[in-house]
């Protein structure tokens, strides 16, 4: 009944920038992608680290979202164990590899870039889209085109990509929401596998709303933005194409 475990693993933080002012959003693009490379390397460090199961990239804006440390920053935790919000994921998604063979992100990507209704901006092999069934307001998603299944199989070629339609769509989401706080997160297949049946993304979670007892109490979620809505909306707010540098 009270199991327990050593509290082995590692917490890093990453200093983004030597300004206390800098922001992602407004950083040159070649600041943002140093700092997305560091995350990149300290994934694959750390992944390879005796008795990690786990490494989460995550980053805290503002105090809604959590953050105790007003210098630009951003985390990476190596845990013993396997994140119990991924190991749900990776259930579905082994389920829908099973079933019909093919990725269920990469289906799930391919859909939405047909749609177009929901995309926001496309980078590279990078695509930036609100799900369909997003849980919370202005919900984005950044995740490759093609099958990568870990964060660490980006290429360096590719990081620059990344960088810039990361900076592109916080922009976006600072203009539109009037600049909430949000978290981050980087989802990615865990140490040991899985890399065929799962695709890592990232994603933004805007703090603009606040789960009440109904969602607590249902597991359910209550989202007052259509996520069509929101992608318009963020279409409208993105950058001209030649202020991307």
């Amino acid at each position: 009944m009270f199991r327990e475990a050593p509290g082995v693993g590692s917490s890093e933080v990453v200093i983004e920038s030597p300004m206390h002012d800098a922001r992602l959003d407004t950083m040159p693009n070649d600041d943002v992608a140093r700092v997305v490379d560091v995350w990149r390397r300290r994934y694959r460090d750390l992944s390879a680290t005796p008795n990690v199961r786990a490494v989460v990239v995550f980053k805290n804006f503002g105090t809604l979202a959590g953050t105790s440390l007003g210098h630009p920053h951003s985390q990476v935790v190596a845990t013993p164990v396997f994140l119990p919000r991924l190991i749900r994921r990776l259930d579905i998604a082994t389920r829908h590899f099973d079933e019909n063979g093919i990725c269920v992100y990469c289906e799930l990507i391919a859909a939405e870039r047909e749609a177009a209704v929901r995309v926001v901006d496309e980078c590279g092999p990078f695509v930036a889209f609100e799900p369909f069934a997003a849980n919370s307001p202005f919900e984005t998603w950044i995740a490759p085109t093609a099958h990568q299944g870990s964060f660490h199989d980006m290429a360096d070629e590719e990081v620059d990509d990344l960088a810039r339609i990361l900076r592109r769509t916080l922009d976006a989401i600072r203009t539109t929401c009037a600049d909430p706080d949000f978290n981050l997160v980087v989802y990615s297949a865990p140490i040991d596998g899985y890399e065929v049946v799962f695709h890592w993304h990232l994603k933004i979670l805007p703090k603009l709303s606040t789960p009440a007892g109904f969602e607590m109490g249902s597991a359910m979620s209550i989202n007052t933005v259509p996520p069509e809505d929101a992608a318009l909306a963020l279409r409208g707010a993105l950058a001209p194409p030649n202020e991307r540098a």
